[in-house]
């Protein structure tokens, strides 16, 4: 999965208290060393996952972001060492934004779907840093190699209960110059919302459809959620069609919404590169 850090969705409110859940959980549990905690919020309560007195492959990307070695660090609490006396006496901080975002090996392997669920798929991980939530989410997707496309068509086709939550997103594709094609159900769900968007044929509806037009290059993305084990399948061959002609296909709305802020930041914004040593140099000197 990818993750943000800091957070850039979840309120103050819930990040605090997350805090303190983990480091109650923590000292209840007596667990010396790393914990791997997991939280979900849902109309605006705070649940626990699942928890485990252990590593996760999140510490890496984390290491890097904040500047802080927390294997090494782990390891001596483990040995008797105080956090204090290791100088760690506050929450970790990082200035900018650090996106980290999973590679998926699809082109590799004909027969997987490329939509996500709670198995796992990827066989890596990069990581993008900028000022910028959309500028360092743009970089992750240019390492873990999907190409943002700065103009053109986008084809949206969500189910039911995404409808409403798509349409800013369609708004903020139109606004970049962005067309819109949609399947019937989507498109006119978005017209009535006063967006101009042209109808395109589902793959069981007859041709053109949606496979033909990103065969013909008129189609740069695609969004697509579907519901429903008929949809599941249709949409399965659009996602694998759009995948084979490096397409990128996004199938949840998080990313979506994420997607328009790395093309925004491609827009107005300089991807720029410089080594981590350079940037936490920066921001030691800063904090002086």
């Amino acid at each position: 999965s990818s993750c943000v850090i800091p957070p850039f969705k979840v309120i103050e409110q819930h990040v605090e208290l997350i805090r303190d859940y983990t480091r109650r959980i923590a000292r209840e549990l007596k667990v010396i060393g790393l914990m791997n905690a997991q939280f979900a919020i849902k109309d605006d309560i705070v649940y626990v996952l699942e928890v485990n007195p252990r590593a996760s492959r999140t510490v890496p990307y984390l290491s890097k972001a904040t500047g802080v070695p927390l294997a090494k660090v782990a390891a001596r609490v483990m040995i008797g060492r105080t956090l204090a006396q290791l100088g760690l006496t506050e929450d970790l901080t990082v200035d900018g934004f650090f996106v980290k975002s999973p590679v998926f090996p699809f082109v590799r392997f004909p027969g997987v779907d490329t939509i996500l669920g709670p198995e796992m798929k990827s066989t890596g991980e990069v990581m993008g840093g900028a000022s910028t939530f959309g500028n360092a989410f743009a970089k992750a997707m240019i390492g873990s190699g999907v190409h943002l496309p700065r103009s053109g068509t986008v084809f949206i086709s969500v189910n039911n209960h995404d409808k409403p939550a798509v349409v800013q997103i369609a708004r903020d594709l139109r606004d970049i110059g962005f067309s819109l094609v949609a399947t019937r159900g989507t498109a006119n769900y978005l017209r009535a919302h006063g967006l101009d968007v042209e109808i395109v044929f589902k793959v069981n509806e007859g041709r053109p459809h949606v496979g033909d037009e990103i065969l013909n290059n008129k189609i740069q993305m695609v969004i697509n959620t579907p519901l429903g084990r008929e949809s599941f399948f249709d949409d399965r061959t659009v996602r694998r069609i759009a995948m084979m002609h490096g397409v990128p296909s996004i199938t949840t709305l998080t990313g979506a919404g994420a997607s328009v802020n790395a093309i925004k930041a491609l827009h107005s914004e300089s991807l720029t590169v410089r080594a981590l040593q350079e940037y936490h140099a920066e921001t030691a000197t800063g904090k002086a």
